[in-house]
């Protein structure tokens, strides 16, 4: 079982910058792939960015050039950093970690809440 605690998010506005970390538990964090997700109210959950356990990223259109996601193996923690943040991105951010060779590896956080106003 994975535990993963997201954190960071918070009401700002619009063209201000947040950075969201999720912290994983057990001793797998390097090996997965690890993305984030948002889900916005009436919308379904949509992918934001993910990154290999080899550091390959990959970025939705809509979020390319102003979000970087990141990883530090050692500290078991995945980190999005959010700069010229617009309306559109206010949503419930989800820490995902996915493995593709483990059967069932596939784990959720609770979700943190970014509001972005006008």
């Amino acid at each position: 079982q994975v535990r993963l605690v997201e954190s960071g998010g918070g009401l700002v506005q619009a063209g201000g910058s947040l950075r969201l970390s999720c912290e994983a538990s057990g001793s797998t964090f390097s090996t997965v792939i690890m993305g984030w997700y948002r889900q916005a109210p009436g919308k379904h959950r949509e992918l934001v960015a993910h990154i290999s356990s080899g550091g390959t990223t990959n970025y939705a259109d809509s979020v390319k050039g102003r979000f970087t996601i990141s990883r530090d193996n050692a500290k078991n923690t995945l980190y999005l950093q959010m700069s010229s943040l617009k309306p559109e991105d206010t949503a419930v951010y989800y820490c995902n970690a996915l493995s593709r060779v483990a059967a069932g590896y596939d784990y959720w956080g609770q979700g943190t809440q970014v509001t972005v106003s006008t």
